[in-house]
């Protein structure tokens, strides 16, 4: 992927676009509250944890704190300045104006948080301790940048590589992050130790996890697919006693060639044993295959949006 070549009248008016782009309504306001929440917790989690304890983060942020060892420059600022390339990667790839509003603001707003907070918080940290610093900076820098994306916006850096492989190769973020920071990550073992570099890894991986889960929700949801000789039975059950919709799906089965009804229905997590007892006692000779939803959309659940 070539960064596109954007002359001074093309940039005016990409600029232009950009700030025609912006939407006041309240659903774009509560995108642009989750990006400044999320920038915020990402700078706290890189002061709290990260930087006393020579944890890169990956990406951008990560060579910042390589370069601010040896310079002194100030990290904040310095990523802002190497976002800038990347910022126009994005445009061209995650949706032009809208992408590049939502970016700017959160890049802007980390790296000010960032430098903000290091005049105000303890240069060592609250712990001393390489693996606390490894778990809670992870898990903290994973939230912020799960705010960040349900703002739909991206921390700038490697994130916005990490989104793009998501969002054009289906690569999940967790494994995004380990492709586009592995090289920084091993620069951090030549500069600091590798010990640390063991844990940096540590840190990029939880993080993407946190990112998933603050993004997409916890995996709380169970898919039931059930075969029986009493389908209205079980399925007038589970909708009066549990409150649940069942799909009735015309199925055959493949060695009798007999048309058999599947019952397919979505619950949490709770209920599972709730729809096993109501299956076993309507048909003990029941086939039932119960399975993980990621998510579930729709009546019943969180709104389709």
């Amino acid at each position: 992927m070539n960064l596109p070549r954007m002359s001074p009248s093309s940039l005016r008016e990409t600029l232009s676009q950009m700030f025609k782009s912006i939407d006041f309504s309240r659903a774009s306001l509560t995108d642009y509250a989750f990006v400044l929440i999320g920038a915020l917790v990402q700078a706290f989690a890189m002061r709290l944890f990260l930087i006393p304890a020579q944890l890169v983060s990956g990406g951008v942020s990560g060579a910042a704190q390589l370069i601010n060892h040896y310079t002194g420059w100030p990290i904040g600022l310095m990523v802002f300045v190497g976002n800038a390339p990347l910022f126009l990667l994005g445009w061209r790839h995650l949706g032009g104006p809208r992408f590049a509003l939502r970016t700017a603001l959160a890049v802007t707003a980390f790296s000010f948080f960032t430098d903000l907070l290091g005049f105000f918080l303890p240069a060592q940290g609250v712990v001393q301790d390489l693996v606390l610093n490894c778990l809670y900076g992870a898990v903290v820098l994973g939230a912020g940048l799960g705010l960040v994306y349900r703002g739909r916006g991206t921390s700038g850096g490697s994130d916005i590589l990490g989104r793009i492989l998501n969002e054009r190769l289906g690569v999940p973020i967790s494994q995004s992050y380990l492709v586009t920071d592995s090289l920084v990550i091993l620069a951090s073992g030549l500069v600091f130790a590798w010990q640390n570099a063991l844990y940096a890894l540590a840190v990029t991986y939880v993080s993407g996890l946190a990112a998933e889960m603050v993004l997409e929700g916890s995996n709380v949801f169970r898919t039931a697919l059930i075969i029986t000789a009493c389908p209205q039975e079980v399925a007038k059950k589970i909708m009066t006693e549990m409150e649940r919709g069942v799909t009735i799906i015309n199925a055959t089965g493949a060695y009798t060639g007999a048309e058999r009804p599947v019952l397919y229905c979505v619950v949490t997590r709770p209920e599972v044993s709730q729809i096993k007892s109501i299956v076993k006692d309507a048909d003990p000779k029941a086939f039932m295959v119960i399975g993980q939803a990621h998510e579930a959309l729709g009546e019943g659940f969180r709104p389709l949006r």
